[in-house]
C-alpha cells in the first residue's frame, strides 16, 4: 500500500512524505504507483524549481519527502492540488492508497 502523509501545521498544508508501493500490478505496469510517483514529483519540482520556494525535498528507497522551510502560498496551492489528486486517486484504489496527516515541526 502506499502511504502518504501530509504535514500540517497552523492549518496549512506544509509538507508530504509518500511511501510504499500500491502493488495493484507487476512493476514496470502499476497505474496506481505510476500516478501517484508523476503527481508528487510534478508537485515537488513545482514547489522547488518553478516555484523556488524553500524547501527541502529528497526521493530515494521508493519514498520521496518534501517539507516547505517558510510559508509560501504558491507552494501551499500546489500542495492543495496534490493533496486533492491523491485524495480521488485514494476513492478509487482504497486498498491501495492510503492518507494521513500529521504535524510538522516548527509548524
Amino acid at each position: 500500500m502506499i502511504r502518504v502523509k501530509f504535514f500540517v501545521g497552523n492549518r496549512q498544508l506544509k509538507g508530504f512524505k509518500i511511501s510504499g508501493h500500491a502493488d495493484f500490478a507487476e512493476n514496470g505496469e502499476d497505474i496506481v504507483c505510476a500516478s501517484v510517483s508523476s503527481a508528487a514529483y510534478m508537485a515537488a519540482n513545482t514547489v522547488t524549481d518553478i516555484i523556488g520556494a524553500d524547501a527541502d525535498a529528497a526521493a530515494d528507497d521508493g519514498t520521496m519527502t518534501l517539507t516547505l522551510n517558510e510559508p509560501n502560498e504558491r507552494a501551499e496551492t500546489v500542495l492543495k492540488g496534490l493533496e486533492l489528486h491523491l485524495k480521488e486517486l485514494s476513492k478509487q484504489y482504497p486498498e491501495n492508497i492510503k492518507i494521513i496527516y500529521g504535524g510538522v515541526k516548527n509548524a
